[in-house]
């Protein structure tokens, strides 16, 4: 049985108080019933961590100090950056930190050595505005001052700012953000201790719900960071997410290798304006919607017929200094309209398409007519043609076909066993080298290569119109000296 001094003992009210304080200094909240005590690097389970959500004071509040029955001795106070407020009889006294409880009780405890039971209150009457530190992958990380709105201190309408509003004004979480840990870490009183909570605005997301979005406290730090692994899904609801960076802001996007005009894009949605002065392709459809890798392809005047479209990747640097590497496969976009291959894209992007090894004909055929190729290309078909010039044909058209356009041989003048075709590459190089034309061959690589744009077809002249050509050049001359003979009568 419990002794009955004890009891009495115990069931005095300032022993209860005093008991139940050193309970709780003892016993950790619930917060951290579960697991280590937090520290600043301490991750927590959200369903089992609770942060402390008492505000506590600090330099620019302004507060109210009552003292009961001695109306000489309240007053209102701006308290300093130092924290500590300058008070009638007992001088100075430090409330950074402090709950208004706590320094309700610390200024009744300085009291109590000239006033007998003294009641104090200390009433919010203005809050400072709130200082968080918002880190990793947003768009902006740095130091804001975010403000209340509402009413202030005990007043039920008081509203503090909320993780999304932080992540907001630091301009929206990147796409390479891991929104499943978000970390808010929060100092504790006047110690140097941090508590930390993990926020999974992924549920926010899928559910709708707001039990995630923390209120803030001045002195926080919100950590967003990098995904270890990309998923192209939730990369798209990210971007879709009102806490993302702003859909509408242009990015610049940089892609090289099998395009027809590797280079950075300045990516805008519903706009073709590139840098650099390069546009969309000439006769293509303007291309609009989400700022994807299809639509900076087609900014950069699509693909050539060399690119391997089922091996691209995308290289996107993150807030660690890190690179994510994606893999990306447009055939099976256009295979079996798997969006999720068409990735958004975000700012200092880069896109690499790399060269086929070997080319279908069927395949390149297809590619062809879908968005990832320009409309037309222009090549040059020059010497004993037809209509020599430039010529417009379609994309991963063969050399046979860009003869065709031209009007075909000059049959009369044209050496039609061989061509010419000189090609400047990426490089800055130039190619030339002799193609054996075959009309009854399919496409291939000897005889009836594909054409990339810019690639020039010299048509020779034949062994004859040669021969031709030279006896007109010594009889031209000839010619013009009879005539003056016969002319002065010679």
């Amino acid at each position: 049985m419990l002794n009955t001094n004890l009891f009495k003992f115990l069931t005095q009210p300032v022993v209860g108080v005093a008991l139940l304080t050193a309970v709780n200094a003892v016993v950790p909240s619930a917060s951290l019933a579960q697991g280590q005590p937090a520290s600043p690097t301490t991750q927590l389970p959200t369903t089992q961590t609770q942060l402390d959500t008492n505000y506590s004071l600090g330099g620019g509040d302004r507060i109210r100090v009552n003292v009961f029955e001695v109306p000489e001795y309240t007053g209102e106070y701006q308290i300093p950056p130092g924290g500590a407020i300058n008070l009638p009889l007992i001088g100075s006294v430090s409330v950074l930190g402090l709950t208004a409880e706590e320094a309700s009780d610390e200024i009744a405890r300085r009291y109590s050595r000239f006033l007998k039971r003294p009641l104090i209150s200390v009433n919010l009457l203005s809050p400072r505005p709130i200082n968080v530190f918002v880190a990793g992958e947003v768009t902006r990380p740095g130091a804001y001052t975010l403000s209340l709105s509402g009413g202030a201190g005990d007043n039920p309408g008081v509203q503090y700012p909320t993780v999304l509003a932080a992540l907001t004004t630091a301009q929206g979480v990147t796409l390479a953000a891991d929104v499943t840990q978000v970390q808010l870490r929060r100092k504790i009183g006047r110690s140097s201790e941090q508590q930390a909570v993990t926020v999974n605005l992924k549920e926010l997301i899928q559910t709708g719900t707001l039990s995630q979005d923390i209120t803030l406290r001045d002195g926080d730090t919100i950590v967003v960071p990098t995904a270890t692994n990309f998923n192209v899904a939730e990369s798209r609801n990210i971007f879709a997410a009102n806490f993302a960076a702003s859909q509408t802001t242009p990015r610049t996007v940089t892609i090289i290798g099998e395009v027809n005009r590797p280079g950075s894009y300045l990516v805008t949605p519903g706009s073709t304006d590139t840098q650099g002065g390069a546009t969309a392709n000439s006769g293509s459809a303007t291309p609009t919607g989400l700022p994807n890798v299809t639509r900076v392809i087609q900014l950069a005047g699509g693909i050539t017929a060399q690119a391997d479209v089922r091996n691209l990747r995308l290289r996107r640097p993150t807030r660690t200094g890190t690179e994510q590497a994606i893999d990306i496969n447009l055939w099976q976009l256009l295979q079996s309209g798997d969006a999720n291959q068409d990735i958004i894209v975000q700012d200092g992007d880069t896109i690499v398409i790399p060269t086929a090894t070997e080319i279908n004909p069927a395949e390149a055929t297809q590619l062809a007519t879908t968005t990832l190729s320009p409309t037309r290309i222009q090549v040059g078909v020059v010497g004993e043609v037809k209509t020599p010039g430039l010529t417009d044909i379609q994309p991963n058209s063969s050399l046979n076909q860009a003869i065709l356009a031209a009007g075909g041989f000059n049959d009369a003048r044209a050496s039609s066993d061989s061509v010419d075709l000189i090609r400047l590459n990426p490089n800055g190089s130039v190619t030339k080298r002799i193609v054996k034309v075959d009309f009854s061959a399919g496409i291939n690589e000897q005889t009836n290569p594909i054409l990339r744009n810019n690639d020039v077809v010299v048509v020779n002249r034949s062994g004859l119109a040669k021969t031709g050509d030279t006896t007109n050049t010594i009889v031209g001359p000839l010619g013009v000296i009879f005539s003056l003979l016969r002319v002065f009568g010679l």
